[in-house]
């Protein structure tokens, strides 16, 4: 018989719904229960992406003897990360406290009735492997231990209280200065992986907001010319790598080497976006042709495979095809061969590895295991036409490829991850002249829009036709900042009315006044055990950089110092902790380079056909600290400052503010261009 989570939205929830195991969602009634009876709590966290999640369920969850010691001694609850961030904030939190390392998922947390954890884990095997008990052994333990020693269990939970909450920072520096700008650019590069690129060993994350970092801190005038050589060398290296899908897009979440080549093969928006962003951040910086293809081909693999009906975007596809990790995604020489004409053959064989070892469970995983160059070299061919031979290649295998049964897809369109989508295609649509991708972000918007924002609130989770639970911080941060690179590429009044409603929603029931910052969960939250404040990056970057980044922009386009205020406590709580691990807090310190740097705002008052080449030649190179918006002429009612920005009757005319002045509307654009020739090019970079 089906459980309680049978009528759950969330598919990963629906996973576990034929379960023997008498799971309940997070919710009133199994706490209730939990406190009537007294009775533990079995927490398990995971996603419907998760390999690792569905290696224990099918081990363990499915498993009828296993579920009736979960049923005879807990209440089992089980939670979707993805809908529930706030529980995963404090849990994960927890298990870094209780057993002194990083957490992941599955997530496997012991708590008595009060939802205080006392002991915890990841993954567990059904019987014992790799240092690891027996699921069945631990769960018979852990209820012992909990039933004959509860004195030592609510000692150790008051202290752990009382340690998530030493967790949340207080405003503590005076002023702010650069220093953690250049002790993270240290440690990156002494973490830096000179022969593979990105930071680190195995398993190997693409750390965005790390590369970001490193590029706003290599253009010029900086000298150094290391940071932008290690963006380079990443970037290629991820692209060229397994981690990206040679094929058919879009980036795969993380490596399991050091190489970058073969991947977890699960997909995720929240990674997509912001790689997005970043590659065509570095197509703008050093005109590399592969960034461009590869920004390219993730907002087309979004927009194909990711887009729901009526806009915005899917959560997730799946590791596992088939019962089989990344089967979707795996070929055989002779099956690729058999596809392809002799010609393109040659050419794929040697480009993607197909002629050399199988390098993944005895099938191959496609990569650049040959540039084309080389390629061309060896067949004594002109390098345009082993390129044409690849590119007809790479379709009639992407064509095969789908009619394969596909992985599974998790439609829920989660509000924070969609900002991120947003903010990605926008840039990208705005740098690589792409108004199909700016498209695509403004129908994500406007759904969110229609669906998920009510009252002036937001809803953070959208799944067969019902929007649920409330908005967190990320929810906010990452859709005003894919708004406000929005309104860059395409000016509409309505988006700059829902930006300064979510950045007042911001101020009001999120800020800590007191103690600065933004916590994870709004004033009228469920009351939990925790109400965390990140500061640090995870797998997404910090909300609370983030917010800090696009108050400190909006209060340059707008005038209005709250949002600076805002924003600059949030950067003097965070600075403190920007010690040992400086490049762990990336968002913040972009945040941080922002704040320095100063905003440079340039409005541009004209019809779109008048201001198309002062864009256009606004656009060349990369700024970083630029935010250039176009408002058409007949748009009157602005707030602030923009209320002073009024049209002329001359045609195009641009106001620009940067260090802290204003300067003299000009009707030139040959003025413009000469005016920020003469200050450099813009605003100086972050670290400078």
């Amino acid at each position: 018989m089906p459980n309680r989570l049978a009528h759950e939205s969330s598919p990963y929830l629906r996973q576990h719904a034929a379960n023997p195991v008498q799971w309940y969602p997070w919710g009133e009634e199994a706490l209730a229960l939990a406190r009537q009876e007294g009775r533990p709590i079995l927490l398990s966290i995971g996603y419907s992406a998760c390999h690792w999640c569905h290696v224990m369920a099918h081990e363990s969850f499915e498993d009828e003897a296993t579920a009736q010691v979960m049923n005879r001694h807990f209440i089992n609850i089980k939670v979707d990360r993805e809908e529930r961030p706030d529980l995963d904030h404090i849990y994960q939190s927890a298990h870094q406290l209780l057993m002194r390392r990083a957490g992941g998922w599955p997530l496997t947390m012991f708590l008595t009735p009060d939802q205080v954890p006392f002991f915890g884990g990841t993954y567990f095997p059904p019987e014992p492997r790799h240092g690891l008990p027996a699921f069945t052994d631990l769960l018979e333990r852990v209820a012992a231990f909990l039933a004959q020693h509860p004195e030592q269990i609510a000692d150790q939970n008051s202290a752990m209280v009382a340690a998530l909450e030493g967790m949340v920072a207080r405003e503590g520096a005076v002023r702010l200065d650069g220093a953690p700008l250049q002790r993270a650019l240290r440690q990156l590069e002494h973490s830096f992986d000179a022969q593979h690129g990105g930071f680190g060993g195995a398993p190997k994350f693409p750390h965005t907001t790390d590369l970001s970092l490193l590029l706003r801190a290599g253009i010029p005038p900086a000298t150094d010319p290391q940071p932008l050589a290690m963006v380079h060398q990443s970037l290629r290296a991820m692209a060229t790598g397994g981690l990206y899908d040679q094929l058919g897009g879009g980036f795969f979440r993380y490596s399991v080497d050091e190489r970058w080549l073969i991947p977890h093969f699960e997909k995720m928006l929240y990674d997509n976006g912001p790689l997005l962003a970043l590659y065509a951040d570095a197509w703008a910086a050093t005109a590399e042709p592969l960034f461009r293809a590869t920004a390219e081909g993730v907002a087309e693999w979004m927009v194909r495979e990711m887009e729901g009906e009526g806009g915005g975007f899917f959560a997730t596809q799946d590791a596992d095809s088939e019962g089989e990790e990344g089967r979707f995604y795996l070929w055989r020489p002779a099956e690729a061969q058999a596809l392809l004409t002799p010609e393109q053959w040659a050419v794929v064989s040697a480009h993607y590895g197909l002629d050399g070892a199988a390098n993944f469970e005895g099938r191959w995983h496609l990569y650049e295991a040959q540039p084309l160059t080389q390629v061309a070299t060896a067949l004594a061919l002109p390098l345009e036409q082993v390129t044409q031979l690849r590119d007809s290649a790479r379709a009639v295998l992407f064509a095969a490829r789908a009619a394969r049964p596909a992985p599974g897809r998790d439609e829920k369109r989660i509000t924070s991850w969609n900002g991120l989508a947003i903010y990605g295609l926008a840039v990208a649509g705005r740098r690589l002249g792409r108004p199909d991708l700016i498209a695509a972000a403004e129908r994500a918007l406007d759904f969110i829009r229609h669906h998920l924002l009510a009252n002036g609130r937001l809803l953070a989770v959208y799944k067969d036709g019902l929007a649920r639970l409330p908005g967190y911080l990320d929810d906010y941060a990452f859709l005003l900042a894919g708004l406000l690179a929005l309104l860059e590429a395409r000016w509409r009044d309505v988006d700059l009315s829902l930006a300064l409603t979510l950045a007042d929603t911001l101020l009001l029931h999120f800020e800590d006044e007191a103690g600065g910052g933004f916590y994870f969960t709004a004033d009228d939250h469920e009351t939990l055990i925790h109400r965390p404040k990140p500061l640090a990056d995870e797998s997404m970057p910090a909300g609370n950089g983030v917010a800090a980044t696009a108050l400190l922009r909006l209060a340059h386009l707008t005038g209005d110092l709250h949002y600076q205020e805002a924003a600059e406590r949030t950067l003097l709580t965070a600075l403190p902790l920007l010690g040992e691990h400086a490049y762990a807090h990336g968002a913040i310190l972009l945040a941080l380079g922002e704040w320095l740097a100063g905003t440079e705002t340039i409005i541009l008052r004209g019809s779109e056909a008048e201001s198309a080449p002062w864009r256009a030649r606004l656009a060349e190179g990369f700024h970083p600290h630029r935010l250039v918006v176009t408002i058409p002429p007949q748009v009157v009612e602005l707030p602030g400052l923009l209320a002073e920005r009024q049209p002329s009757a001359a045609g195009v005319v641009a106001y620009r503010c940067v260090a802290g002045r204003c300067e003299p509307p000009v009707t030139d654009l040959a003025a413009l261009l000469a005016a920020l020739a003469a200050d450099g090019g813009s605003a100086p970079p972050a670290g400078g």
